[in-house]
C-alpha cells in the first residue's frame, strides 16, 4: 500500500475516499503526529534561525535536495530583508519553535533519501523513461519531413520547422516548470504526471492537424509541456540518492536523454516509410501514453519539502490547530513573487552571458548539442543518398552513438570516477570542481577526430559504411565525456546557483539544437559532406584547450567569480 499512496492513483484514491483508504501512520494512530515535531534543541543545533549569507555552507542551501530556483529565491528574499525583522518574523518567540512538523526521526521510512535501493532504482527508471519519451520525440520526426512537406505543401526547410519548434519548446519550458515543481504543496510528481498527460492528447492535434501552422503549434506546445523531465530530472536523482551516488545516476539519466534523439530517426524511420510521416508520431504517442500509465500508478513524491507540507497538512486537519507548518510552508511565506520570477527568469541568463566560465562551457555544450542535430541531416545523406540505404536502415545507421554511450563511454566514465575520482573527495564528501574535467580533455579531441573522419570517409561511396558509423561512435564517445563533466562541474562549481546555471544552459543548448537542422542539409548539400564536416570539427577545435585550462587553472579562475564556490 505503502508504495501507491504517494502516487498520483493513491492521491485520488485518498481523496475520494474522505481519506479512509491508503492512510498515513499519523491517520491510523493519532498520537504519531507528535513524534514529527521539531524541537527547540534540533533547530538551534541546524541553526535554522540565522539568515543566510554570502559566505554560507552551500549545503544548507540545497533545500532539502539538489540545489533548487525556489532554494534560490529564498536566499535572495532573506539576503535582502533586514536580518532581526526576517528572525522575529519566521522564529518568532520560543513556544512557537516546536509547531514545525519535520521527519520522524533519522531514519523516517517516508524521508526519501532512506528508502531502500530497490525503490530509489524503481523511481530512478521511471524518470528515466520518462526522459526518453519526451526526447524521442524531437528526432522521431525527422524522417517524416518529406511526408509534411507533401502533404502541407510547404519546403523542406519549413517541414523541418516541426523539429526545431519542439525542440525550442523544450528549452523555454523549464523556465516555468521548474519553479512551479518547487513550490512546496505542487511537488514535482503531480508536475510530471499532469504536464505528460497533456502532451499525450496533444500528439492527437499534431496526427490530425487541419494545416500547417496548426501542426508548428502543437509540436512547439508538445515541446513546451512535455518539458519538466528535461529540466529536473536531475533534480529528481538529487532527492533521493546521496552525493557521491547522485552523479553516477544523473549520468545514467543523462545517457537516456543522448539514446532517445539516437533511437528516433530509427523508429520514425521505418514507420515513415511503410505508413507515413503521421506514423512517427503515433508511436511517440504509444511510448508517452504508456509511460503516463506506470508514472499515475508507481510514480511517487520525492521532493521533501512537499512530502512534509503535506504531512503538516493532515496534522493541522488532526489537531485542529492551523500553527502546525512545515519548514518550506513557513520559508515560502517569506519569499517574494519578484524574486521567484528573477530567479526563474532572468537569473539563468544573468548567468549565463555575464559569467564568462559558464557562458564558454554552455556555448561548448551547445555547439556540440547543435552538431548531433545536425547529424539528422547528414545522417540520411551519407546513409541514404550516397550508399543507398532506405529509411529505416538509415535510422539505424545511429545506432553505433548509442552502442558507444552505452556500452562503451559510460561504463568507462564510471570506473574512472569510482577507482581514481574518489581519491579527490574530503572528509565532508566534497570535490573541487575542477577534478571533474579530466575525461573532458579526452572528449575534447574526439570530437573534431570523429567529424574529420566521419566527412571524409562518410562523403564517398567507395568507402564501406561501416567506417563513417565507426567515426560517429567516437563523437559519442567526446561528446557524452564532455556532457557528464560539464554538467557536474556547473553543479559543483556554482552549488547555490546550480538550478539558474542549468536552466541557462538547456535554453542555450535548445536554441542550438533548433537552429542548427535549419540550415543543415542546405550545408551538406553545398559543401559536400567532407567540407561541411570540416566545418564543424574546426568549430570544435576551437574548445580543445578550454577543458585544460579548467584543469590547470580553474581554480584561479574560479575565485575571481562572485558566484562560484571558494571554499574547495
Amino acid at each position: 500500500m505503502e508504495t501507491f499512496r504517494d502516487t498520483a492513483f493513491g492521491k485520488l484514491v485518498r481523496l475520494f475516499s474522505r481519506y479512509r483508504w491508503m492512510q498515513y501512520p499519523e491517520e491510523q494512530d493519532a498520537s504519531v503526529w507528535t513524534e514529527y515535531l521539531k524541537t527547540e534543541t534540533e533547530k538551534t543545533e541546524e541553526g535554522s534561525s540565522t539568515p543566510a549569507t554570502e559566505t554560507e555552507d552551500p549545503e544548507d542551501l540545497e533545500a532539502f535536495g539538489l540545489y533548487t530556483v525556489m532554494s534560490q529565491a529564498s536566499t535572495r528574499s532573506r539576503r535582502i530583508s533586514c536580518a532581526s525583522t526576517l528572525q522575529s518574523e519566521v522564529s518568532g518567540s520560543t513556544s512557537a519553535q516546536p509547531l514545525v512538523v519535520s521527519w520522524r526521526g533519522p531514519d523516517d521510512p517516508e524521508n526519501p533519501q532512506n528508502w531502500s535501493v530497490k525503490k530509489k532504482m524503481s523511481f530512478s527508471s521511471l524518470i528515466w523513461l520518462l526522459t526518453f519519451a519526451i526526447y524521442i520525440g524531437s528526432a522521431i520526426y525527422t524522417p517524416g519531413i518529406p511526408g509534411v512537406s507533401e502533404q502541407f505543401g510547404v519546403s523542406s526547410v519549413a517541414a523541418t520547422l516541426g523539429l526545431t519548434l519542439f525542440v525550442l519548446g523544450y528549452g523555454l519550458g523549464p523556465m516555468i516548470w521548474s519553479p512551479l515543481s518547487e513550490i512546496p504543496m505542487i511537488g514535482r510528481s503531480p508536475t510530471y504526471v499532469l504536464t505528460l498527460f497533456v502532451f499525450v492528447f496533444f500528439q492527437f492535434a499534431v496526427i490530425y492537424a487541419k494545416n500547417f501552422g496548426m501542426l508548428l503549434a502543437f509540436r512547439f506546445l508538445t515541446g513546451f509541456i512535455g518539458s519538466p523531465a528535461l529540466a529536473t530530472g536531475a533534480a529528481s536523482m538529487g532527492d533521493i540518492w546521496t552525493p557521491r551516488i547522485r552523479d553516477y545516476m544523473i549520468a545514467v539519466w543523462g545517457t537516456f536523454a543522448i539514446s532517445a534523439p539516437v533511437l528516433g530517426p530509427m523508429l520514425g524511420g521505418f514507420a515513415a516509410s511503410a505508413k507515413g510521416w503521421t506514423w512517427t508520431v503515433w508511436q511517440l504517442l504509444w511510448v508517452s501514453a504508456f509511460t503516463f500509465v506506470l508514472l499515475f500508478f508507481l510514480l511517487p513524491e520525492t521532493f521533501a519539502p512537499n512530502i512534509l507540507a503535506r504531512r503538516a497538512r493532515r496534522v493541522r486537519r488532526i489537531t485542529g490547530n492551523s500553527q502546525y507548518m512545515s519548514e518550506s510552508e513557513i520559508e515560502i511565506k517569506e519569499v517574494k513573487p519578484i524574486d521567484i520570477l528573477f530567479e526563474s527568469l532572468i537569473r539563468p541568463f544573468q548567468l549565463c552571458f555575464l559569467e564568462p566560465i559558464v557562458l564558454l562551457l554552455n556555448l561548448y555544450i551547445a555547439l556540440i548539442y547543435g552538431i548531433l542535430y545536425i547529424w539528422f541531416e547528414a545522417f540520411p545523406i551519407v546513409f541514404s543518398e550516397i550508399h543507398g540505404f532506405n529509411s529505416g536502415e538509415s535510422g539505424l545507421a545511429f545506432m553505433g552513438i548509442l552502442v558507444s554511450t552505452c556500452c562503451i563511454t559510460i561504463p568507462v566514465y564510471f570506473y574512472w570516477k569510482f577507482r581514481y575520482q574518489s581519491r579527490y573527495f574530503n572528509k565532508e564528501g566534497d570535490i573541487a570542481p575542477e577534478y571533474q574535467m579530466p575525461p573532458a580533455c579526452i572528449g575534447a579531441f574526439a570530437l573534431p577526430i570523429s567529424l574529420f573522419w566521419f566527412g571524409w570517409t562518410g562523403n564517398f561511396a567507395s568507402v564501406h559504411w561501416i567506417v563513417p558509423i565507426i567515426a560517429s561512435m567516437l563523437f559519442a564517445v567526446g561528446g557524452c565525456l564532455i556532457f557528464n563533466c560539464i554538467f557536474c562541474y556547473l553543479a559543483h562549481a556554482y552549488p547555490k546557483y546550480a538550478a539558474s546555471v542549468l536552466a541557462g544552459n538547456d535554453f542555450l543548448r535548445s536554441s542550438f539544437g533548433a537552429g542548427f537542422p535549419l540550415f543543415a542539409s542546405a550545408m551538406f548539400h553545398n559543401l559536400g559532406v567532407g567540407w561541411a564536416c570540416t566545418l564543424l570539427g574546426c568549430l570544435t577545435m576551437l574548445f580543445v584547450p578550454f577543458p585544460f585550462i579548467l584543469l590547470y587553472r580553474g581554480r584561479r579562475i574560479r575565485m575571481a567569480s562572485k558566484y562560484a564556490r571558494h571554499d574547495i
